[in-house]
C-alpha cells in the first residue's frame, strides 16, 4: 500500500484518527472524525509508532497500518481462540501472550498471532486452575488470569527457556542453518546516494556483503539460504521474508541494511533485536545483537550507535533468534568510504560470523571480543573435527 502521510485527506485518514483517539493519542484539540491527516494526526501516529517499536516517520505505511488495526483490541473484548486458516491477531492476543510468559508458559514470540502455541499454553494453564482446556480464552479463563500473580520468580521465563535451549543444542556451527536477508532489492534500491559519477545503492552493497557472508558462514559448515538474488524483479515484503527463515526452520535469521540521514555527520553501526515497549524481548535475539554491534563495533571501529528493541514485522514474525543490522550510514562521507571498500566488507562479514559463533558459546566460555579468527573455524571443518 502507499503510505498516508500529512496532507492526505479520506475515509483510511478517518479510521486511522479513530484508532489513534481511542487510544488517548490525538488530544481533546482534534476532532476524532475528521478525514485530514493534519499535524495533530502526524504527532500522534509518530507517538504509536514509537510506543510500539516500529519506525516513527510519521506516516503509515503497511506495518503501521497493521499496527493500528491490532491496537483497536483491549484484553478481554472479545473471546480469543485458534483460527484456522486465518489465526486471531491483535493487541489483545499480545497481551495475553506476555501475561501468559510471566506466568511461565511457553507461548515462543510474544507475536500478537493467537496460533498453536499460544492455544497450547492456554489449555495447560486453563487445566491447571481447574477450568476445561478447550485453549480457549474467554470470561472465565481472563477471570483466572486477573486472579493470578507471576509463576516464575528469579529470571526471565522466556530467557531461562531460549538460553537452555542454545544451550542444549552445543557450541558448534556445522549443520545449522542461517538465513541472511540483504535489505530492499527489486524495485525498492534503499538509500541511493550520487557519489561523483558513481551511484551507490543500499540494495546492491548490501547483497555484495550479504555474500561474502554467505561464503564465511559455508565454509565453517553452515547451511545457508539468502532471501533474494542480486536482480530480482520485485522487493519481497518483510512479512514474506519472516515466513521463509520460519519454513526453512532456520536457526539464525540476519538481516543488513545501511542507514540514511539527511544530516551527513549522522554515521555509525547500530543493531535491532524483537522487543516491546513493556520489557518483552526475544531473549536470544538480544544477545546477538549485543555479539553483533560488538564484534563489528570492535573490528571496523564504526561509532557505536548500540543496540536497540524494535518489533517490526521481520523481527516479530522470525521464531528463531533474529536480528537486523544497520551497517554505517551511505549519506555519511566517512562511513561511505569504508562500506564501498571490498575489504571492509569483508571485514564486517568475519565480525558476523564470529558474533554467530560466540552465540554458541556457553556464557561462561565466551571470550574476548575480536579475539576469534573466522579462518581458523574454516580450518577446523576442513580438517573434518569439530570443537568441543
Amino acid at each position: 500500500m502507499r503510505p498516508i502521510r500529512p496532507g492526505d485527506r479520506g475515509p483510511a485518514v478517518t479510521e486511522i484518527r479513530t484508532v489513534l483517539s481511542a487510544l488517548d493519542l490525538l488530544g481533546p484539540a482534534a476532532a476524532p472524525d475528521a478525514d485530514d491527516f493534519d499535524a495533530h494526526t502526524e504527532r500522534a501516529v509518530r507517538a504509536f509508532q514509537q510506543s510500539r517499536g516500529l519506525s516513527v516517520d510519521g506516516r503509515v505505511g503497511a506495518e503501521t497500518w497493521r499496527a493500528l488495526d491490532a491496537a483497536r483490541w483491549r484484553l478481554g473484548a472479545r473471546t480469543l481462540y485458534h483460527a484456522v486458516p486465518e489465526p486471531l491477531t491483535g493487541e489483545d492476543v499480545r497481551s495475553l501472550q506476555e501475561r501468559l510468559l510471566e506466568m511461565g508458559y511457553d507461548v515462543g514470540r510474544a507475536d500478537a498471532i493467537y496460533g498453536v502455541r499460544t492455544s497450547r499454553a492456554v489449555a495447560q494453564f486453563q487445566r491447571e486452575v481447574g477450568l476445561t482446556p478447550d485453549g480457549t480464552c474467554g470470561p472465565h479463563t481472563m477471570n483466572a488470569l486477573r486472579r493470578l500473580g507471576r509463576k516464575v520468580v528469579g529470571g526471565r521465563p522466556q530467557w531461562l527457556r531460549e538460553s537452555d535451549a542454545i544451550r542444549q543444542s552445543g557450541p558448534t556451527l556445522v549443520g545449522r542453518t542461517v538465513v541472511v536477508d540483504p535489505g530492499h532489492g527489486g524495485t525498492d534500491p534503499g538509500v541511493v546516494v550520487p557519489d561523483g559519477p558513481l551511484r551507490w545503492t543500499e540494495a546492491d552493497l548490501v547483497y555484495d556483503l550479504a555474500s561474502r557472508l554467505e561464503g564465511r558462514l559455508a565454509a565453517s559448515g553452515v547451511r545457508v539460504q539468502l532471501t533474494r538474488g542480486p536482480a530480482q524483479r520485485a522487493c519481497l515484503p518483510d512479512v514474506e521474508r519472516a515466513h521463509l527463515a520460519n519454513s526453512l526452520g532456520a536457526d539464525v535469521f540476519i538481516s543488513l541494511h545501511c542507514d540514511g540521514h539527511a544530516n551527513p555527520a549522522a554515521e555509525g553501526v547500530a543493531t535491532y533485536h524483537y522487543g516491546t515497549d513493556n520489557g518483552v524481548t526475544s531473549a536470544t535475539g538480544e544477545r546477538l545483537a549485543g555479539l553483533v554491534q560488538r564484534e563489528i563495533v570492535a573490528r571496523t571501529g564504526l561509532r557505536d550507535c548500540r543496540t536497540h528493541a524494535k518489533a517490526w514485522d521481520l523481527l516479530r514474525l522470525t521464531r528463531m533468534p533474529a536480528v537486523r543490522v544497520e551497517i554505517g550510514y551511505l549519506t555519511s562521507p566517512d562511513d561511505r568510504a569504508r562500506l564501498v571498500d571490498p575489504r571492509f566488507r569483508d571485514t564486517l562479514a568475519e565480525a558476523v560470523v564470529a558474533a554467530v559463533q560466540r552465540m554458541y558459546f556457553p556464557i561462561e566460555r565466551d571470550v574476548p571480543t575480536g579475539s576469534i579468527d573466522v579462518s581458523e573455524l574454516r580450518a577446523v571443518v576442513a580438517a573434518g573435527t569439530v570443537v568441543d
